[in-house]
Order: structure tokens, then C-alpha cells, then sequence
């Protein structure tokens, strides 16, 4: 088998996913095409030699359907030659379309490939493009479908986090964030998004708050008690987990991922790839997995896939420098924290989707990058990257600097 390895990644800046978000006016498809656009140009790449470009989108539906890679390598002026495959596994999108490249090129069908992810989920909102999982009772009955954010009260509630142990985590990722951002972490990785003259249009992350406090945040009330009580949610929580007698709503929108537009990309490719652009790989990519999970609990799937990773890498925890974990809310990572015992210095160092938004299926290609570079900035080793899934999955991968 050949190894996979990435040779460079970027993002856009992450904005605000509303009707007057800096993003807003700019199409998935130009978002798409940023990235690749940057690719490109970074590494001199003859587009004509890439093997393919595969991208998440979770809502691919009306302007950012039909192929939305493909069409963002037509707006970024690609060879005719480079192909486009969309793949959706709910949030893991981004990071399952880096996995799937370094299985093309480790198998020997690919040499390169740009994979990532996009959405503007302020043009194209969250759950457009429907799914017989939330609106065919025949389906969602069995699988105890409720909204994510009851299922995160439910992983409080069963786990035993509280209103302030999830408000002092969200504070804990806008102050990393911001942080990473004084300090220019993130200034080699994120690209700006320009108009068509040329102008900056967003050069950062619109949705932090870093002014945010744990008295600012408990001024909120919980976004999930009302479908929780009205909508007949807690009952099916409790049903799926009995020994729960009532569940805690604990999460708001001040502890919970935002909605926000974006893309990212990353350059995978095999040793042959990195000696026609003639650029040195940065990590290699060693292993990945997936894993279905509790579809009630929903969001506890990276403790699942840590574990099968891990056995199947002949790994150790303690083999693992640094961790990524999506902040899709607060209880998901205290609960990753709670089942491995992981230092809180190790884990999202730079902050997270609380403090920097969650654009669906770019997050997990965003996340890769981001660890990426704090492996060489701290000059660590190997990196863990995971995200929880809705219905009840989780997707993993480890990295290793070379």
C-alpha cells in the first residue's frame, strides 16, 4: 500500500450563518472554489494532475447541489480534466472526504486529491435537503429520532454535567480561540474571501464572542426544554435510557456550536504527488475509522471510534500528542474528557466550534488543518481528529508529522 500524505490545507473564515453574515452574498460554490483556488496557487499544482476533488456538503440541495466540488472547480478555473464527488456523513463530511482521498491514494488509484468540504448555511439552511430519518416515523420511531440538542441534555444528564460545567467550557473555548487568533495561529491556513474585485469581503472568524462570561451565558435560557417537553422528546429520551427519571436542559447558543458559513480543503497525496509539485509532506495520514454509535445519545460516537481507532492503529491514548474534538456541544466533549481521562491542555487547544461556528460539512476538514499546524507548533507528533455524527456515528483520524 502506498502511504497518503497532506501536503498543505486551507479554510475560509468562518461567518456568521445569518441573512446579515459577512458570507452571506457569497455562494457554497465560490466558497468551494476559495479553497481550491488557494490550493493551487500555494503549491503551484497543474490542475490537469489532480485525481479528484471530493467534498462533504451536508445540504446539497439547490445552489449548492448537483456535484458542488465539481462546480467550484469550474468557478476556480480547473483543468476540464479534474473530476468532483460530493459525499455527506452528516457533520464527519469534511473529514470523511480526507479519509476517503487517503484510501484512493493509499490503494494506488489516486495520486491527488483535494478533499474538504463546504456549506453556506446561511443561503442553504440546516436540514433543507430533508432525510426519512427525521420525517419518516417508520424510520425515526425505531432509531428514537429526536433534535441533536436533546440528545447532548441527555449526555449531561446521564453523565452528570451541569448548566455552569458546560458554560465554563464554552467560555474556555472563546477564550482559546481568541487567543489563537492574537497570537496568529490560524494566519498560514485561513484564506480571505474576496468580491469580484478583488476586495476583502471576510478575512476572520465572524461568530467568536470573546468578550463572553459565564454571567453573560447564564442570562440564556435552554434551547431545548421547550421540544424536549412539548414536542415529546424527554419522553423518548427516557425511553431509550430509563434510568434517566427527568433529563436536564442544560444547552443554549451560548454552549453549543454556531451556524455558520465556510469551506476548507486539504492537499492529500501520495510521495510520487509531492515530487511533482516538488513540496515536502507535511503529516502523513496513518489511520481512520468509523462507527455507528447510540442513535439516542446520538453524540457520544468519538468515544466509540477513539476506542475501535485506537485497537486497530495498535495504539495507546497515551500515543496521541494532541486532540480534536468538534464542539458540536459542550456535553460532547466533556464527556470524550470524562471516558479517557484526556488533559484539558491536549484537547482543542485552539478552541472550537462553540467559539468559531460549525459550517456542516467543511468542519471536519477545518479541524484537521487546524491541529495540524499546532502539531508544528508546539513540534509534537501525532494528532487525534474526531467528530460526533447525527443518528448516532462517529468518524476518527490520527495524524503523524514526517
Amino acid at each position: 500500500m502506498t502511504e497518503a500524505y497532506i501536503f498543505d490545507h486551507v479554510r475560509t473564515p468562518r461567518g456568521r450563518g445569518k441573512k446579515d453574515g459577512a458570507l452571506h452574498e457569497v455562494p457554497a460554490v465560490r466558497l468551494g472554489a476559495r479553497v481550491l483556488e488557494a490550493l493551487r496557487d500555494r503549491n503551484g499544482i497543474d490542475t490537469a494532475k489532480v485525481d479528484d476533488v471530493i467534498f462533504g456538503c451536508v445540504d446539497p440541495v439547490g445552489e449548492a447541489g448537483a456535484v458542488i466540488p465539481k462546480a467550484s472547480a469550474f468557478e476556480a478555473g480547473y483543468d476540464f480534466a479534474a473530476p468532483g464527488m460530493q459525499i455527506s456523513r452528516f457533520c464527519a463530511s469534511g473529514l470523511d472526504a480526507v479519509n476517503l482521498a487517503a484510501a484512493k491514494v493509499a490503494q494506488g488509484a489516486d495520486d491527488l486529491v483535494i478533499a474538504g468540504g463546504v456549506e453556506s448555511m446561511s443561503r442553504v439552511g440546516m436540514g433543507m435537503s430533508g432525510g426519512a430519518w427525521f420525517m419518516d416515523p417508520s424510520v425515526g420511531i425505531p432509531a428514537y429520532f429526536m433534535p441533536q440538542g436533546v440528545s447532548a441534555d441527555l449526555i449531561a444528564t446521564k453523565y452528570g454535567f451541569s448548566r455552569d460545567d458546560c458554560d465554563a467550557y464554552a467560555v474556555e473555548s472563546q477564550k482559546r480561540a481568541c487567543r489563537a487568533w492574537q497570537e496568529g495561529r490560524f494566519a498560514k491556513s485561513v484564506v480571505p474571501v474576496k468580491d469580484a474585485n478583488g476586495l476583502t469581503i471576510l478575512d476572520r472568524d465572524e461568530h467568536m464572542r470573546p468578550g463572553t462570561d459565564m454571567q453573560s451565558l447564564g442570562s440564556l435560557n435552554a434551547s431545548f426544554a421547550m421540544p424536549g417537553e412539548m414536542g415529546g422528546y424527554n419522553a423518548v429520551a427516557i425511553q431509550a435510557h430509563p434510568e434517566i427519571e427527568a433529563v436536564d436542559h442544560v444547552h443554549h447558543a451560548g454552549n453549543s456550536s454556531g451556524i455558520v458559513d465556510g469551506a476548507g480543503a486539504v492537499l492529500v497525496g501520495s510521495k510520487a504527488a509531492g515530487d511533482m509539485l516538488g513540496t515536502r509532506p507535511r503529516a502523513r495520514i496513518r489511520s481512520f475509522a468509523n462507527i455507528g454509535s447510540d442513535p439516542a445519545l446520538m453524540l457520544t460516537g468519538p468515544v466509540d471510534v477513539t476506542e475501535k481507532l485506537l485497537k486497530r492503529s495498535g495504539m495507546a491514548l497515551g500515543d496521541i500528542d494532541l486532540f480534536e474534538l468538534n464542539e458540536a456541544f459542550a456535553a460532547v466533549v466533556l464527556r470524550y474528557r470524562q471516558a479517557f481521562d484526556i488533559d484539558p491542555d491536549v484537547l482543542n487547544v485552539n478552541g472550537g466550534a462553540i467559539a468559531m461556528g460549525h459550517p456542516l460539512g467543511a468542519t471536519g476538514a477545518m479541524i484537521l488543518g487546524t491541529v495540524l499546524d499546532e502539531l508544528e507548533r508546539q513540534d509534537k507528533t501525532t494528532a487525534l481528529v474526531t467528530l460526533c455524527i447525527g443518528a448516532g456515528m462517529g468518524t476518527a483520524t490520527i495524524i503523524e508529522r514526517v
